[in-house]
Order: structure tokens, then sequence, then C-alpha cells
């Protein structure tokens, strides 16, 4: 029993507890965090290695929309969720795909298949404006183009199905849903940094290879919690490419809670990691 003392008053991670507020708690690291991205970036306009992840960010939404927006179809279709795959299905479907597509992709472009996970990975610095606002632009390209060769495919069904859009379900406000998706989102990018944290890869080597799996259970989790509220968004660009391909009022009504509310919780995640979990300095000590 002999230290337990000792590392109750210091902590698990033997560092002092009483730290002055905005420095980093560990002086010597054994691990080292990469340089700050800078908010442009000219010689990446250049680079073909920028625009193959752009394309791979492209494809990654295309297929994701493509099967998510199948599997909610699927769903609907039938009289009852009992003879379907029902809301765990759904969950499944989305969380499987984000999974898969995060394994494929991470090595190209990051694996972000959505604008929220890129929002909050700028405001963290780990990638400049100018590869933000491209990979937004690819996404949401590419979410247009899965919900329309959907609707090619089965344009009836579509129609008369609601061509998996978002809106705030009857029996909710709209304030639910933008809490909804503030929370749903929150988790989903906390986990995309805990997931890619430089400190956990370099201290435990199978977190770069399992990272894929807690971001698309993660996906799981939150459609599970939040379908009957909103449908779950918590990626502007799924939600958007399903609306633009509907274009039905109902799905325009709701469109800026699966915008704003995805933000904010992109922002206050990137935020927590940076500045509680890791404790990133904002200033030196003395």
């Amino acid at each position: 029993m002999e230290g337990k003392e000792e590392d109750v008053k210091v902590g698990a991670t033997k560092f002092p507890e009483k730290q002055p507020l905005g420095t980093s708690a560990q002086t010597h690291k054994d691990y080292k965090d990469p340089p700050p991205a800078p908010l442009f970036e000219p010689h990446e306009l250049i680079s073909w290695s920028f625009y193959r992840a752009g394309i791979a960010e492209f494809v990654a939404t295309f297929l994701f929309l493509y099967i998510s927006v199948l599997t909610v179809m699927g769903v609907d279709r039938e009289p009852t969720k009992c003879t379907s795959v029902g809301v765990q299905g759904i969950a499944w479907a989305f969380g499987g795909m984000i999974f898969a597509l995060v394994y494929c992709t991470a090595g190209i472009s990051g694996g972000h298949i959505n604008p929220a996970v890129t929002f909050g990975l700028f405001l963290a610095r780990k990638l400049s404006l100018t590869r933000a606002v491209f990979y937004i632009i690819m996404q949401t390209l590419g979410a247009i183009a899965g919900a329309g060769v959907v609707k090619a495919f089965q344009k009836t069904q579509y129609e008369l199905l609601g061509g998996g859009a978002n809106y705030v379900n009857h029996g909710y406000t709209k304030g639910d849903g933008l809490g909804a998706e503030i929370v749903g989102t929150f988790v989903l990018v906390y986990t995309v940094f805990s997931a890619t944290d430089a400190k956990r890869k370099a201290r435990d080597s199978h977190v770069p290879i399992l990272a894929p799996l807690p971001i698309g259970f993660a996906v799981f989790l939150v459609h599970l919690a939040t379908i009957p509220i909103t449908g779950t968004g918590i990626n502007p660009a799924r939600s958007l490419g399903a609306a633009i391909i509907y274009d039905k009022e109902r799905a325009w009504d709701d469109q800026w809670i699966f915008w704003v509310g995805p933000f904010i919780g992109a922002a206050l995640a990137a935020m927590y990691h940076q500045i509680v979990i890791r404790a990133i300095p904002f200033k030196s000590r003395a």
C-alpha cells in the first residue's frame, strides 16, 4: 500500500496538480506534437497530394450517402420497423460506413468525410484554411452526388420515402433538434481528437490502427440516440446533399439546424480537447 498517498497527492501522471492556468502539465514530453498548420498554404494548390485528398473526401462522402440513404429508405418502405433492420440497422449502416471509409481514406486525406470534423480540426490548427475549405466543398459535392445516384436509380421510391432528408420530427422543438445536433457532434469530434491524438499514438502502437473503430462506433451510438429527434445529422454535407436532391419544403425548413448545431458541437469539442484534456499551453511557464 506504500505510495498510494503520494499518487493521490500528485495525480496518476506524477505531475503536481498545482499547475498555472494555461500552461502545459509536462515540461519534458516523450512524444512530439505536429506543428500547427498555417492559416494559408498556397503551395498546397500546386501539389497533387492536395487534390488527391480532396478526391478521396468526395468519393468517401459519395459512398457514405449512397449506402446510408438506401438504408433509411429501406426501413421507411416497410409498414413496421419489425420487418426491416429498424433504427438499429440504420445506426449500424451509418457507423459501419464511417468505420470502413475512415479506414480507407485516413492515410490519404485524414478521413474526415464530414465538414464538422474538418471544422473542428481546423480550429485546432490540424490543417490549413485552404485545405479545410477544399475538403468541405468536396464533401458537399460528394454528398449531393451520392443522394443523386440513389434518386436516379429509384426516383419514385425516393420521392415517396423522403430521400433520407433530415428534419426535426413531430413532437420535438427546433431547440430540441439543435441541442441534439450540438451534443451528438461533440461526441463524434471529441472521439476523433482522442483517436488521433499524437500523445496516445506515440505511447500506444495500436491506437493508429484502431482509430476508425471508435469513430465509427461513436457515429453508431449518436444515431441510436438522435434518430427519433432529427434523423441524426451531425454531418452538414450529409444533410445538405439529401435536402438538395429531395428538394421539398420540409427538408429546407430545418436545414440551418444541421449546420449551426454540428459546427457549434465541433468547436466545443476542439476547445475541450485542446485546452482541458491535452492542456495545450497558450502561454509558457516562467
